[in-house]
């Protein structure tokens, strides 16, 4: 199958990328820059990546987010909380409906490109912060790109049921070096460590038994995963 990826230039991203070469027609890697802080950081990445393998590679400006829509992870945005991911402070760094956007100008693009499907790295672990990476969602936007599209675009997520701390092992067994990838939404020179998305990488390498090769400005004592907090908010 023909199949664009969007590729971030995070961990996820990137694994799921290298996967899929090995089973579909990559005609496309696809990036948007919506004015994260962490851009800079992690778009060069989804470059490195795409060219490397001689795919091409889109980069499309969705600056209208970071202008009128409402985030901490945005530029226009305040500061990045620092905890662990599944943490209510951390609703503070959702972009509203982000993916619906991005899934939808990257059907058009997929069609556009004579693709049949759509890669996203939507994976198990995808918490509840986070109501457009919930199955309902995904599952109607998945839908609604068939029937939107003459190609009947399929949505494809090929780590939908494993967890971040699976899609580490798997990646480290498709040869991936995850220096070469970016998590931390800070965007400073190295992984604080300690955000949301930082303690979420260092967690996934940790549970998998596996050497992290990130630079961290700091390691401290990992934060517990507050469980009753995160099952109240996934009924949101």
């Amino acid at each position: 199958m023909k199949v664009c990826v969007l590729l971030s230039g995070g961990m996820d991203s990137v694994t799921a990328f290298y996967e899929v070469l090995g089973t579909h027609e990559v005609v496309a890697a696809l990036s948007f820059d919506y004015g994260a802080k962490h851009h800079s950081r992690e778009l060069p990445f989804a470059k490195l990546h795409a060219e490397r393998m001689g795919i091409h590679h889109e980069v499309i400006p969705l600056d209208f987010i970071n202008r009128h829509f409402k985030s901490d992870l945005l530029q226009s945005g305040g500061e990045i909380p620092d905890g662990h991911y599944a943490e209510a402070a951390m609703m503070q760094t959702v972009v509203p409906f982000r993916n619906g956007i991005m899934l939808a100008i990257a059907t058009g693009y997929a069609e556009s490109r004579e693709a049949e499907g759509l890669v996203i790295a939507a994976h198990s672990g995808d918490h509840a912060i986070y109501p457009d990476c919930r199955e309902p969602f995904m599952t109607a936007m998945a839908s609604a790109m068939g029937e939107g599209t003459y190609a009947k675009i399929q949505l494809l997520r090929p780590f939908i049921h494993l967890d971040k701390t699976e899609i580490a092992r798997r990646g480290v067994t498709l040869g991936i070096d995850y220096t070469e990838t970016w998590s931390c939404y800070k965007g400073r020179e190295l992984h604080c460590g300690v955000c949301g998305t930082c303690v979420e990488r260092r967690e996934a390498f940790i549970l998998a038994g596996l050497h992290d090769p990130t630079h961290y400005e700091q390691t401290p004592v990992l934060p517990l995963n507050p469980q009753p907090l995160s099952h109240a908010v996934s009924n949101l």
